[in-house]
């Protein structure tokens, strides 16, 4: 045990697979273990380097094994398939992630702390709580069509559902109306999380010095802010701003060779929930910055009218991600843009 240098662990649910290898990358330990030995075992290992795939409860684990004083490093599992030889098994999984972690062009993934994840947690279950509102609102509209009542598109309109429901009761059987009273109590449940959700994310990032400084950016609100901020966590493991945009997959993807460069969509790797919301926010601000005479306004009109919305509200959400990331990595406020005469 005192020889080993970095430790490959393969993580699962009740069984871990290790791999160490000595200074000079010599296999001196394959060792399975369940849970509760875990723990145990790496915390009696000398200082090591510790390797892991990004994937459910790494983010723990990797805090765990810190507290113990050992280096950890995560990588995602796309980087560490080609380090794994032979057939995938556990043991080759846990080889390759000892190697991989030791090659210096790796790419890692930020270890998030546990205040990072609750903030992310919130995020989670509100992007959960949408999807079941726009499930039962689409369950409430298909069933009523049955019956010959229709509601018109969008969120809001179900809310004048107990009234049409009246207003129709010669369509509907005493049954079938309980029956649309239940779906519809659902309904407002699901809509009611949603605004608690939407309330404490909103109180989480006006409480953030640099969520209320990022927020004055056009195109970026609470949601993303929070959402940004706390997936980013340290800035300065990103070299530029650029690495964060296509680290967010708002960069064009590339399929070149020789002396031919082709530049497709953007590859959209990465989080798509921030992603989302950073080109959902940009949309909102190209639809007011055509009367805006400032240099970031004009940029945006005459990108919109070159290039068209879509690729300017992409644009736009590119430009924003290396902004906040400018501003985490530096500390600097937010500095608007100057307005043309």
């Amino acid at each position: 045990m005192r020889d080993i240098k970095v430790l490959g662990i393969d993580l699962a649910k009740n069984v871990f697979q290790l791999h160490g290898t000595d200074a000079q990358g010599r296999c001196v330990l394959r060792k399975r273990l369940t849970r509760t030995k875990l723990i145990a075992f790496v915390s009696n290992l000398p200082v090591c380097l510790i390797g892991i795939e990004a994937c459910a409860s790494s983010h723990y684990w990797a805090r765990v094994f810190i507290n113990m004083g050992h280096e950890v490093r995560m990588m995602s599992p796309q980087y560490v398939k080609p380090y794994v030889k032979s057939n995938k098994n556990d043991k080759n999984d846990a080889a390759g992630i000892a190697e991989a972690v030791t090659r210096p062009d790796m790419r890692f993934v930020p270890i998030k702390a546990i205040e990072q994840q609750d903030i992310l947690l919130s995020h989670r279950a509100r992007e959960l709580a949408i999807k079941q509102r726009t499930a039962q609102a689409n369950q409430l509209r298909g069933l009523l069509l049955e019956y010959g009542i229709t509601l018109p598109t969008g969120i809001n309109h179900l809310k004048t559902l107990p009234g049409l429901l009246e207003n129709n009761a010669d369509k509907l059987t005493v049954r079938a109306k309980i029956i649309f009273e239940r779906l519809y109590e659902q309904f407002k449940i699901y809509d009611q999380q949603v605004k608690q959700y939407d309330a404490e994310i909103e109180i989480t990032a006006r409480q953030d010095a640099r969520c209320r400084e990022i927020m004055k950016i056009e195109g970026v609100g609470p949601l993303t802010a929070s959402a940004t901020v706390a997936t980013i966590g340290d800035a300065k493991l990103f070299k530029n701003g650029r690495e964060v945009a296509a680290w967010l997959g708002m960069v064009p993807k590339q399929h070149s060779s020789g002396n031919k460069t082709r530049l497709g969509g953007i590859s959209k790797r990465g989080d798509k929930y921030i992603r989302t919301l950073l080109i959902h926010g940009a949309r909102a601000a190209l639809k007011n910055c055509d009367n805006k005479t400032d240099k970031r306004s004009v940029w945006m009109t005459q990108k919109k009218t070159r290039s068209g919305y879509n690729i300017a509200a992409v644009a736009l959400a590119n430009k924003n991600a290396r902004v906040i990331w400018a501003m985490l990595a530096t500390g600097e406020c937010y500095r608007h843009s100057i307005i043309h005469d």
